[in-house]
């Protein structure tokens, strides 16, 4: 079997809502086979097993998922604060990873998994959908080409109102709750993609009695002088949408930014007059929901023996790290388990 035709098999740690879906496109995805599920309790491993991958192994424990011979590529979906610990025991037991968004709770936390997967020679990935994302890609080359104008402002937003108990992960500081580290690394990571690493951001948020951010606003300065507006609110229900403008028009993405249906680039010319409407749907299909071509990217990656993806690189994954964390003192929240705010971070 050459690489191109070998299966990638693939484990699941934890088997919560963002697992399901991506179980659900994986199974879309030629070559790569869900082989394996680990939760804290064999019954919730069966019962996905049985939903998604039905003859897949399950295990009553993470220690036994990644000690599992026959799976290649760990798909860590634990809360963030528990991103490290999961990440350390798949590449100590010699698999690779996806592991979900935020990779961890700060920087050093972030440095210590790319450490990490150097050392012990594994892939690693952030599971960044948006990055893999056709569409989101076609838009970034064609700015990179020149052909859409010189970026100037950008705008994007992502909320929906949490209604959980205090002990929801989206609400339970020890799990890492947080709008900005659940919904804003999204506008964040649009607008490093399209503008580049940001030369300064500013912030201001909305904390619960716990010391949650609930709400937050980003404005950032990018190369160029391009200006961006982000928001992410656990209170309000945002439309989920992006526009980005340019000196030769406007960019408007359909549907829910982070995985648009397509790109809409509305040209005028010196007078103001709009042009035809240049629309943008990728240069390859959509797999299933989004989370299919991540997926497929990962497979990509780990048959031709890459340690990182060139579409989610470590050095991304650690500049995006850096700018939550520079939001996220900002703003004065403190997580338990990350570094601590120091006297004069905050405000």
């Amino acid at each position: 079997m050459t690489s191109e035709q070998q299966t990638v098999r693939w484990g699941f740690l934890t088997t919560g809502k963002i697992a399901r879906k991506v179980a659900a496109d994986l199974a879309l995805v030629p070559g790569s086979e869900l082989v394996a599920v680990g939760a804290r309790r064999l019954e919730s491993a069966e019962a996905f097993v049985a939903e998604h991958a039905p003859g897949a192994r399950a295990h009553a424990s993470y220690a036994d998922l990644v000690a599992d011979e026959g799976v290649d590529v760990v798909y860590v979906a634990s809360p963030h604060a528990l991103h490290l610990e999961h990440v350390r025991m798949a590449l100590e037991a010699g698999k690779h990873v996806l592991c979900e968004k935020p990779v961890t709770l700060d920087p050093a936390q972030a440095q210590e998994m790319v450490r990490l997967a150097r050392h012990h020679d594994r892939f690693l990935m952030e599971a960044m959908w948006t990055a893999c994302h056709p569409v989101v890609r076609e838009l970034r080359e064609r700015l990179a080409s020149g052909e859409l104008g010189t970026p100037r402002t950008l705008r994007a937003e992502l909320g929906f109102h949490v209604d959980a108990a205090p002990d929801d992960r989206l609400l339970d500081p020890v799990l890492g709750a947080s709008a900005l580290l659940d919904m804003g690394i999204y506008p964040l990571t649009l607008a490093h993609l399209l503008l580049g690493a940001p030369e300064r951001l500013h912030a201001e948020a909305n904390l619960s009695e716990r010391g949650t951010d609930m709400d937050v606003a980003v404005l950032g300065r990018y190369p160029g002088g391009a200006l961006a507006t982000l928001s992410a609110s656990m209170t309000a229900w945002s439309d989920r949408s992006a526009a980005l403008a340019t000196d030769r028009g406007h960019v408007h993405l359909e549907g829910q930014f982070h995985h648009p249906d397509a790109a809409v680039f509305v040209p005028r010319d010196a007078a103001g007059v709009e042009g035809e409407p240049v629309r943008i749907t990728g240069r390859e299909p959509v797999v299933g929901g989004g989370y299919g071509n991540e997926v497929a990217e990962v497979a990509r990656c780990v048959r031709e023996g890459l340690r990182e993806s060139p579409w989610v690189p470590h050095e991304q994954t650690l500049a995006l790290m850096a700018q939550l964390d520079d939001v996220r003192r900002q703003v004065g929240v403190e997580l338990p388990g990350a570094d601590p705010l120091l006297p004069g971070d905050a405000g």
